[in-house]
Formats: C-alpha cells, sequence, structure tokens
C-alpha cells in the first residue's frame, strides 16, 4: 500500500514539473494545430441563449428548432362574420346587382393560394358532358367546400339570396375559380342548364342554377370587362357623369373599396360600368366586388336576358369567383 501511494505521488510530481517546463511555449504554439479537430465550427463572439437546446423550451408544440413558425404567411384563416358589403341594383331587366366588397383581402389571398395548384383548361357543359371549346379560352379550378375561406364566402352569398333558397332543401353547390391572361375570353353564354340536372343523392329530384354570383378576386389587367348584351340599366348615365355610374359614389365613399381610378380621358373617377357600345352593360374587373344575377324565369325556364360574356383581356391577369346557388323543382 505504501509503494502504490509512493508511486501516485511521484506520478502527479513528474506533470507538474513537466507542465511548468512548457507554460512558457504556449503562446508560440499555431493556433490551426489546437484547432483543426473541430473542423468549422464557428466561435460566436456573443453569448449563447438560454436555455441553449430548444427542447427545454415547453412553449414549443411543433418539435423544431428554430424561434420562427413554419408558415407565417399560412396562419389559419378566421372567417369575419362582422364584414359588411353594399349593394345596389344596376338593372331590373333582367335583375342584375352590383355588391360592393364582397370577398375582403384576407379571403382573396386564402382562396388563390388553395386553387393555385388546380388550375386547368377551362370546359363547358354540352350534350350532357364536359368538353374543351374555343368559345371559352380560360383557366379554372374548383374549390374545395370545406375550405375556411371557401365556407366563409359561401356562407356571406348565402345570407343574401334570403328565402331564394329553401334551408334543408336547396343547397349553395360547388364553388369555382376562373382565370384570365392576356387574349383570353369567354363568348357570350347562359349560366342555367338547359334541361335540369338530376341530384346527386339517388332521388328523383331535379335541379338549376337559379342565381350565379360572380365574384373578382384578382384584377391587375386592362380589359376582360364582364358584359350583358341584353342588360337594360335602371336609369341612365347622367349626362353630367353622376355618381350612380360610379358604384354609388359620393362624399363618404371609399374609393379604393370600390377601385375607383381616375380615367385619364374624363375628370372624375372611372365608372365600375357602362353602357356597350353595341347595347348593353359592360362592367371592369374589381377585386373584391361581384356581380348578382337570377338565372330562372317564375316557370323556371332560362332567362335569355342573363346571356353575358367574359370580353377578350387585353394583358394583366384576371381571376374570378363562381358561385351557382341550386334550387331543386319545386314538383320533384
Amino acid at each position: 500500500m505504501a509503494m502504490a501511494s509512493l508511486a501516485k505521488v511521484a506520478g502527479i510530481s513528474a506533470g507538474a514539473v513537466l507542465l511548468a517546463l512548457n507554460i512558457p511555449h504556449i503562446p508560440h504554439l499555431s493556433s490551426q494545430r489546437l484547432t483543426a479537430f473541430v473542423g468549422d465550427f464557428p466561435i460566436p463572439d456573443y453569448p449563447f441563449a438560454l436555455p441553449f437546446f430548444r427542447g427545454s423550451d415547453t412553449n414549443d408544440t411543433d418539435g423544431d428548432t428554430d424561434d420562427t413558425d413554419d408558415n407565417p404567411s399560412e396562419a389559419p384563416f378566421v372567417c369575419d362574420a362582422s364584414h359588411t358589403y353594399r349593394a345596389e341594383i344596376v338593372s331590373l331587366e333582367p335583375l342584375l346587382i352590383y355588391i360592393h366588397a364582397l370577398v375582403t383581402p384576407p379571403e382573396i389571398a386564402s382562396i388563390l393560394r388553395t386553387a393555385e395548384p388546380l388550375f386547368a383548361p377551362s370546359q363547358v357543359t354540352k350534350n350532357g358532358r364536359q368538353q374543351r371549346t374555343s368559345d371559352r379560352t380560360s383557366s379554372s379550378a374548383g374549390l374545395p367546400r370545406d375550405d375556411g375561406a371557401v365556407r366563409c364566402v359561401v356562407a356571406r352569398a348565402r345570407g343574401f339570396l334570403g328565402t331564394l333558397l329553401r334551408d334543408d332543401y336547396d343547397e349553395m353547390g360547388p364553388p369555382q375559380l376562373v382565370r384570365y391572361t392576356a387574349g383570353q375570353r369567354f363568348n357570350v353564354h347562359h349560366d342555367w342548364f338547359d334541361s335540369p340536372r338530376a341530384a346527386a343523392d339517388g332521388t328523383s329530384r331535379e335541379w338549376n342554377r337559379i342565381a350565379s354570383f360572380f365574384a373578382i378576386l384578382q384584377d391587375n389587367c386592362t380589359g376582360g370587362e364582364t358584359y350583358f348584351p341584353h342588360a337594360e340599366a335602371v336609369a341612365p348615365s347622367s349626362p353630367w357623369g353622376g355618381p350612380s355610374w360610379h358604384g354609388g359614389g359620393g362624399v363618404g365613399d371609399d374609393g379604393d373599396e370600390d377601385g375607383k381610378e381616375t380615367d385619364s380621358l374624363s375628370p372624375g373617377p372611372k365608372p365600375l360600368w357602362r353602357e356597350h357600345e353595341d347595347g348593353g352593360l359592360a362592367f371592369r374587373p374589381v377585386a373584391g366586388n361581384a356581380l348578382f344575377w337570377v338565372n330562372l324565369h317564375a316557370n323556371w325556364t332560362g332567362d335569355v336576358r342573363t346571356n353575358h360574356a367574359g370580353l377578350p383581356l387585353v394583358d394583366g391577369l384576371k381571376t374570378a369567383m363562381n358561385i351557382w346557388p341550386r334550387q331543386y323543382r319545386p314538383d320533384t
């Protein structure tokens, strides 16, 4: 035992002597030789934040190691139930209503994110089947009805309809986006079906598109008006350029909300709609605003006065949302 203790003391003493002899030479050693084993690991010139390991942060529920949200621009959508819009009758023959601010900017952004990968060349229904046609050169995207923003906008449209639809019997139908780029158009057409469609629930019920909403989501374009060749304005345009054709303008209206631009050819705001040179009315695209019209007569035949067209886009991009409420035939 004594020999082991003496050996231990001797070893410690030798180590101390060796360290003492080398201390003066340490400053002259190459720093590269001292740090080569750590590779390119950077040494920060600021203190490490505490806690050093994110795993100890009880507020981090997603298990990652950064301090930011994964997708801050894609936060869960929250429907603004308090949002209000404004509507005005433009035509009685046929009934055509202009709706200001039907869709909000957050709703537009959310819907566009959802729909972006879903766009495909547009089709039309002819002889009971979907097909491509040169009359319609746009792109379309079906929208999931369980999407939060879609549900929010459709619910607002449902409220606008009032008793035109019967709760728990009629339905809003699946919404759809349509997109136009330079040169694209949709020639004169109607939204109602020539023959009612069979219900998908296996019953003998039949439905048709009782009405239409056409809401603009993107308006960074020139041209691309929505044209109703048979629409007749409730009142003709004032020779003094009255505010009604500027979307019910006047004191207190928010010009940005209605997309009122200054017309370089005439003083005052640029009209939201105009009398077309071939008759009827043409509505320029304004993001957030919408058109509403009733497609069917009381006897359930289609109203040809609702025929309309998407005039060719000169340049830019136009995206709109179609909502087609479905009413079931009363005698089925």
